[in-house]
């Protein structure tokens, strides 16, 4: 799915409509791709009323939408798999109805096999690309 950042709001429906099912989203792109603007708009449709920001400094960030309890984890900051577990994000992906993770790549072996990977490639300024690998 090739999208423009007006485009967001459809896209982030498509993908609930899709995945919603999903309890993890890892989300693999490159820096400046959009992957909090695109989280961001996905808690909105879901409900979440607090500002979406991006979770870097603090690792993860917790919001409630409906009942549901969401985290938005960020884990570029982490050096390794044993720094993440020290931060408790196992257990935030144990606990959370439903979880988003920035940079997963830093942790692979923390994520769940239930795990939605998507991709976000940079075609241009304005276009990105979604893939989700089977």
């Amino acid at each position: 799915m090739i999208y423009t950042l007006d485009q967001l709001e459809g896209v982030a429906a498509t993908l609930i409509k899709q995945y919603g099912h999903k309890p993890v989203w890892a989300f693999f792109a490159p820096m400046g791709a959009g992957k909090t603007t695109l989280i961001g708009q996905i808690c909105k449709q879901l409900g979440v009323q607090d500002a979406v920001a991006s979770p870097t400094f603090s690792i993860m960030n917790e919001y409630e939408a409906n009942g549901q309890l969401i985290y938005h984890m960020d884990w570029y900051r982490l050096a390794d798999e044993a720094e993440a577990r020290r931060t408790g994000v196992e257990a935030a992906i144990d606990e959370a109805d439903l979880s988003f993770i920035e940079w997963p790549e830093k942790a692979p072996a923390l994520l769940p096999d239930h795990v939605l990977k998507i991709e976000i490639e940079i075609l241009d300024p304005e276009h990105r690309r979604i893939f989700i690998p089977s």
